[in-house]
């Protein structure tokens, strides 16, 4: 501490002084200490609380008795003790919902997640991300041979439009190198009418092939395989 003293320019002394000196607990910390064990009572009261209890409740249980806090307050010294409500966990949603009685394409990867060359292979999947406003969904497709993704689409549905975009945002990137060696290789998740739609803009006239790529599928979760 002595370098960093002289070039603040005051005693080192003085430094150690005021580290040995005990401060005395303010007003305010004499209360929230007061109101760290009425907040505890409350959140740990088995009749009421059980734990569960969050900051607005006990605010509310602190007012019924009697005790003028703020809640902001409350929130403050709940995050001091390290306690909180119980939150409703929501529900996960499916990125993969199987079509038993459906038909769709054979399995044309048989679990080979390499590629001998760009554009040869593409593999989609969806994911989603939980945020304060809820589920937030991303569609992408990604190139085998370089691990590039070339298509991605960001929605706060689940709709075939999502996957859609993505496939039609990495054929735009890729228009001019795709031939009919192509595999569109995606699990077997049903997207409102995506098979179709894929079908007709994977071999539409963007592409400019005679053959068209192929569109092959794999079992629920193996689109990732490899990566």
């Amino acid at each position: 501490m002595e370098p960093v003293c002289a070039a603040l320019e005051f005693p080192a002394s003085t430094y150690y002084a005021a580290k040995k000196r005990e401060r005395k607990p303010s007003p305010r910390d004499i209360r929230d200490e007061q109101l760290k064990k009425e907040i505890k009572r409350v959140w740990e009261d088995r009749k009421k609380g059980r734990k569960v209890y969050g900051a607005r409740k006990v605010w509310r249980q602190l007012r019924r008795e009697g005790i003028e806090v703020a809640r902001c307050t409350v929130e403050r010294l709940m995050r001091e003790l390290g306690i909180a409500g119980v939150a409703a966990r929501r529900k996960k949603p499916r990125t993969t919902v199987p079509d038993a009685g459906g038909q769709r394409p054979a399995d044309l990867l048989a679990r080979d997640f390499t590629a001998p060359a760009p554009n040869r292979r593409w593999v989609a999947d969806i994911t989603y991300t939980c945020t304060m406003s809820g589920f937030v969904y991303t569609a992408f497709v990604t190139d085998l041979f370089s691990r590039k993704i070339v298509g991605w689409q960001v929605a706060d549905h689940l709709r075939a439009g999502l996957a859609l975009d993505a496939l039609e945002m990495a054929i735009f990137a890729r228009n001019g190198h795709i031939g009919g060696e192509l595999v569109h290789h995606s699990d077997r998740g049903v997207q409102l009418g995506f098979k179709g739609s894929s079908q007709h803009c994977l071999v539409g006239p963007s592409i400019g092939t005679r053959r068209g790529p192929r569109r092959g599928s794999s079992s629920r979760g193996s689109c990732g395989g490899g990566r």
